[in-house]
């Protein structure tokens, strides 16, 4: 199914399909939705195609408004290509998952969310490139789309011409412990940072700290803030404009209904979508079982000083104290020890010579440098620009794939 309509300078179609649940099994006969909307500049529609991947896990693609509300990066993507903004299956209009789907049993969900992984999103993408009837295309990885990009190349790397990453080299192998034991040290850095231009404000997290200790902090929605719940405010660190957000917070009164409003509208894995939270630590499980992970790795500065805010780190608890999370407390339990499947494979990779471009962001808290480099050692043709003058929403925030494709061009040396 495809519906057209009319934007200023640009066309939008949108694109439905039925795929398989379970991709790799004919008898299965489960099906899913998967949407794209299809972007095209006035002139552009001979351009080739660049498939947006959405971080997340748990997002759908962004919406196409006009501006100042649109994704600030596609005015110059649409210069070079038409964007296919992919919504992951699970979201956006790709089948969503929704609270209702529980109604089906622990077991059942669990085992359709195994099916939303990387891997099965690489195949939704093969299969909208062949119903866009394109032989390549290229791809534009934000952060988990960048490590939904390492899949692509692991299993269909002759369908890509050029894969452009944005905080989204991952780490290839490695226990998703090791992961976050780096996150924490990022982590640590970027709170030392912090407080140093604001001292004043370790006081103030304590205040806090203190206070969600006693059930003193109730959102408007109903929720108690645990004391996680609080530290995980170092969200914000990672993003080139979230220390103002945290800044303003953390001047209010708390007994204010303004403080609680803002703090609800701060706090990362909120309920709008909750694969955000029962699937994060998936990404991070190249073929192994996380098992609450980012808690087990936490280091003891961590576990005995409260005013270390943490940050991309998933707390079981947060499956008892945060309502619209209670629902799913099962479903994530159960997560937690499944024994995910391998999604890369170095070598493929490797051999694949894939062209392209890579913004790495040398303070990033989420995907850490030295893993990123890492990964980029295997792919020499993917020009890597490393760079503290973004934190990992640079894609958003500055104008990073110009850069990128100027890169890739040749246009600047790397």
């Amino acid at each position: 199914m495809t519906t057209t309509h009319r934007m200023r300078h640009v066309t939008i179609d949108d694109h439905l399909l039925t795929v398989p649940l379970v991709w790799g099994d004919p008898d299965d006969g489960r099906t899913i939705d998967v949407h794209a909307s299809v972007v095209t500049r006035d002139g552009g529609e001979t351009l080739p195609f660049l498939v947006f991947l959405q971080g997340g896990p748990g997002s759908e693609a962004p919406r196409v408004l006009l501006p100042p509300t649109s994704p600030s990066w596609l005015e110059p993507a649409l210069e070079h290509y038409r964007v296919v903004m992919l919504d992951q299956r699970g979201t956006g209009k790709s089948t969503p998952v929704r609270d209702e789907d529980l109604e089906r049993g622990t077991d059942a969900v669990v085992e359709h969310l195994t099916h939303l992984r990387a891997d099965s999103i690489v195949r939704d993408a093969e299969a909208m490139r062949e119903h866009l009837g394109v032989d390549t295309w290229n791809t534009l990885g934000q952060s988990f789309g960048g490590f939904t990009t390492m899949a692509y190349l692991s299993t269909d790397a002759g369908s890509l011409d050029r894969a452009y990453f944005t905080g989204g080299l991952s780490g290839i192998g490695l226990p998703a412990d090791e992961v976050y034991a780096m996150t924490y040290d990022k982590m640590r850095s970027a709170n030392a940072r912090y407080y140093r231009r604001f001292p004043e404000h370790r006081e103030a997290v304590k205040r806090l700290v203190d206070l969600a200790a006693t059930g003193g902090i109730v959102l408007p929605g109903g929720e108690v803030v645990s004391v996680s719940r609080l530290r995980s405010l170092g969200m914000l660190l990672g993003s080139d404009d979230g220390w103002q957000s945290l800044w303003s917070l953390l001047e209010q009164d708390p007994c204010t209904n303004a403080f609680r409003h803002d703090l609800s509208a701060a706090l990362p894995y909120r309920g709008r979508n909750p694969l955000y939270y029962v699937l994060h630590e998936s990404s991070y499980a190249d073929g192994v079982v996380t098992d609450w992970a980012a808690e087990r790795a936490e280091p003891q500065d961590f576990r005995e000083d409260p005013t270390l805010l943490t940050g991309e780190h998933v707390r079981r608890e947060w499956a008892e104290t945060v309502p619209a999370f209670q629902p799913w407390r099962d479903v994530a339990d159960a997560l937690a020890q499944v024994e995910w499947p391998t999604l890369y494979d170095a070598e493929v990779i490797a051999a694949s010579g894939i062209h392209g471009a890579a913004a790495v962001y040398y303070n990033d808290l989420f995907v850490p440098v030295e893993h990123s480099m890492t990964t980029a050692e295997l792919m020499p043709n993917v020009c890597v620009r490393v760079t503290s003058e973004h934190e990992h929403s640079g894609l958003r925030t500055g104008g990073v794939l110009s850069e990128l494709i100027a890169l890739a061009d040749g246009r600047i040396l790397r």
